[in-house]
C-alpha cells in the first residue's frame, strides 16, 4: 500500500466518522428523523414531510 492508500482511507473514514457524530448529535437533541429539515416537528413522520404535520394537526382539531 502506498501513500495515496493510506490517504483515501484516511479521507474515508474521517467522512463516516463525522457522519456518526452528526446522526448520534442529533438524536441527542431529540430529532425523530435525521436530515429531515423539520425533524424536531414532524414527529417521527418524515415520509409526508411538514405538509403532512400540518394536516395532522388540522385533522386532530
Amino acid at each position: 500500500m502506498g501513500a495515496v492508500d493510506y490517504i483515501a482511507i484516511v479521507a474515508i473514514a474521517l467522512i463516516v466518522g463525522a457522519a456518526v457524530f452528526y446522526i448520534a448529535r442529533a438524536k441527542r437533541r431529540g430529532e425523530k428523523c435525521v436530515g429531515c429539515p423539520y425533524a424536531k416537528q414532524c414527529g417521527g413522520k418524515c415520509h409526508g414531510g411538514y405538509a403532512q404535520v400540518e394536516a395532522d394537526k388540522d385533522n386532530s382539531q
